[in-house]
């Protein structure tokens, strides 16, 4: 099983560390970032979304313009543009990079966010929307002739695109949300399930959750962890620095905007908050210290320790099942030149080991 790394592109530089400032649409940053990661190794880069981001189509096209290999993972949620429409979109921009695209489908579970787009549709409602919204979105992609759609939240009369994916293998389909609704609607569509970085337990847990809903309809997703990897020669300055990046973090709170809610709008931070309740060190070197601060606002948690000890319980998420890992520094730019230096050769050699191994003992 081979592994992939993908990184993240923000619109402008900022983070939990770094308050936003300048054009919200920064070219420079959105360009030296994609040049970053493909120079790095890394397989692909996240496209964001939220109800007041830039359009991540159309960062996505930029990124591919001024690289010549790097994926995109375009983050979308489903349910404010027509399923044939955004479906020609994804595979015109396909064609554009020539087989690069992908996409990440975020349903949303926070019903005040969604209310500033207009929705007001409750979380069930959304899932099952998102899975008609699926199914039209592959069809349109697949179909030879034109195809009907009649269900409860569309009627398509006579759909027929001219434009497919650029690759016969399509455009993969990643998903998220850890809800009972996200994971019967993940075994259905998802070529690749997006977990937040929890314990290797909640991890196995989750993974076994929806391998067991995707075999309904003879299924095999591939699963993906989200990690925010902080490196240092040692394992203690990898520590004293996680407790500087929590200290930067607490001090520009109202700056950065991370501010911690009274309520968790979505089960997969409620996932996370119960691992940092556990404690702020967990397993190997799972670092749960943003994801307490902030309120697990997205992907939250790190491993902590020396390029080494991080690939390490990596290679322990491989084993439980993980083959995409997706990582993103604090520092977006130093972190990504890092993470592609010291850590994915460092993992992609552990993996072909791994294999290795377990070819010769199939043997």
């Amino acid at each position: 099983m081979s592994v992939e790394f993908i990184g993240f592109i923000g619109s402008r530089n900022q983070s939990e560390i770094i308050p936003p400032e300048g054009p919200v649409v920064n070219l420079n940053h959105i360009e030296t970032s994609a040049k970053l990661h493909e120079n790095g190794g890394f397989d692909r880069t996240l496209i964001a979304f939220n109800a007041s981001s830039p359009e991540s189509i159309l960062v996505a096209q930029h990124a591919t313009s001024v690289t010549r290999d790097l994926g995109v993972l375009i983050a979308h949620r489903p349910g404010f543009n027509a399923p044939t429409i955004v479906a020609r979109q994804l595979a015109t921009l396909d064609h554009l990079s020539r087989g690069r695209v992908a996409v990440h489908i975020i349903t949303g579970g926070s019903d005040i966010e969604l209310q500033a787009d207009g929705d007001h549709t409750t979380k069930a409602e959304r899932y099952a929307r998102t899975s008609e919204y699926l199914d039209i979105v592959r069809k349109e992609w697949s179909e030879p002739a034109s195809f009907d759609y009649a269900g409860r939240f569309y009627d398509v009369r006579g759909a027929n695109s001219l434009v497919r994916p650029y690759r016969e293998s399509g455009i993969p389909v990643y998903f998220g949300g850890s809800s009972e609704e996200a994971i019967a609607v993940a075994g259905r569509h998802a070529d690749v399930y997006a977990l937040w970085g929890e314990t290797y337990e909640q991890v196995a847990e989750t993974v076994a959750r929806v391998r067991a809903s995707a075999a309904r309809y003879g299924r095999t997703p591939r699963f993906s962890l989200s990690l925010r990897p902080v490196l240092a020669d040692t394992e203690e300055a990898a520590w004293a620095r996680a407790d500087r990046i929590l200290e930067t973090a607490r001090s520009l709170q109202e700056k950065t905007g991370f501010t911690r809610n009274a309520e968790i709008p979505n089960e997969g931070s409620r996932r996370l908050l119960a691992a940092a309740g556990q404690g702020t060190r967990l397993d190997k070197r799972l670092w749960t210290g943003i994801a307490a601060l902030t309120g697990a606002k997205g992907n939250s948690t790190s491993l902590v320790g020396t390029p080494d000890q991080v690939a390490d319980a990596l290679l322990d998420y491989y084993r439980i099942g993980i083959s995409t890992f997706l990582i993103r520094g604090f520092d977006p730019l130093p972190d990504a030149y890092e993470y592609g230096r010291d850590l994915i050769p460092r993992v992609r050699a552990l993996v072909a080991e791994e294999d290795a191994r377990s070819a010769s003992r199939a043997a």
